[in-house]
């Protein structure tokens, strides 16, 4: 199993678990991580995942009831939902990664943890998803005119800086590391 897709099953458990406990973010990743012995990469990523989500949730979750024609997302089982904000996220956050592989993630994630029929709902609702945004890309980002085109740059920028700040922990954690062991 690939590095990101244990990051990416790691973000679930633990986005999981805070449905519960969702002003303890801190404690559940300390615990979560005592238990497990995972590379730095893996864990760093889950975080940047799991803090995304929480983050943006709103938003996230407003973008996945949209395409949700006959569902409400109080009703989706806990894991589908958890696992539509994950890669809904990743949609967002990861420009450089095609739709197709974090969509593909998604459903196989959704076929180890809840089932066959879960993972064809994640993919309409992805899928869904991906043609909305594609959409809002070729119109300007859904608006006309220059308040689109402000949306658009503000997003942009959004993104740039979510990578950068990713970028900026990774090499954190890589000098720390080195430091170790000097």
């Amino acid at each position: 199993m690939g590095r990101r897709r244990k990051a990416r099953e790691c973000a679930l458990q633990l986005l999981y678990e805070l449905e519960f406990h969702e002003n303890e973010v801190d404690a559940h990743l300390e615990n979560f991580w005592r238990e497990r012995k995972e590379p730095e990469e893996v864990k760093e990523y889950c975080e940047w995942l799991v803090r995304g989500v929480l983050r943006e949730r709103a938003r996230i979750d407003a973008a996945i009831q949209e395409v949700s024609k006959n569902w409400r997302l109080a009703r989706m089982a806990l894991v589908d939902r958890n696992i539509l904000r994950l890669a809904a996220f990743e949609l967002e956050a990861e420009p450089h990664l095609e739709p197709a592989i974090i969509i593909n993630e998604a459903i196989e994630i959704a076929k180890k943890f809840s089932g066959e029929e879960a993972a064809h709902f994640v993919n309409g609702l992805l899928d869904a998803l991906r043609k909305k945004k594609e959409s809002e890309k070729r119109e300007g980002g859904g608006e006309k005119g220059e308040e689109g085109k402000n949306k658009k740059n503000k997003k942009e920028e959004k993104d740039k800086e979510n990578i950068i700040d990713k970028n900026e922990s990774l090499n954190k954690k890589k000098e720390e590391k080195e430091n170790q062991k000097k």
